[in-house]
């Protein structure tokens, strides 16, 4: 009897960790874009590359390492704001951005709230290079070993 008890209770695990994956994959599709159903979406139909100075950098407050840092890029008397990542993906990359940074984007030309902005899916920094997106624009962090 007891093989048989054995048995039965083997044959829900594959159930449940089919059911363990897919609240993973819920939480991470989460996490990459927001609660929020009115947050921009990349759209590869509207990709650019631009260059520019970084103007200025917004980190998100200490202790909100998962929001999204975003900056300021001059291109001559134009700005252009670009969203990057979590703050907690640029640590875990070594990445940083200064004031003055001589940078190019290349990203999603999107529009939050009548606001343009760009969803960046790499920078370059010299020889530097931060991908943030695959070729479909889903975001890599969100598959990062690193959090």
């Amino acid at each position: 009897m007891r093989k048989k008890e054995h048995v039965r209770r083997s044959c829900h695990f594959p159930v449940i960790r089919l059911l363990s994956f897919l609240v993973v994959l819920a939480a991470s599709a989460n996490y990459a874009h927001g609660s929020d159903p009115n947050a921009p979406k990349y759209d590869t139909q509207t990709e650019t590359k631009m260059k520019g100075t970084v103007d200025s950098i917004t980190l998100p407050p200490s202790g909100h390492d998962k929001e999204i840092v975003h900056l300021v890029m001059k291109n001559g008397a134009d700005t252009v704001e670009i969203y990057l990542c979590p703050k907690s993906f640029l640590d875990d990359m070594g990445f940083t951005f200064s004031k003055g940074d001589e940078i190019t984007v290349t990203g999603s030309k999107v529009k939050q709230d009548g606001t343009d902005l760009v969803l960046a899916k790499q920078t370059e920094r010299g020889n530097d290079t931060l991908v943030l997106r695959d070729d479909k624009g889903a975001p890599v962090w969100m598959w990062s070993s690193k959090k």
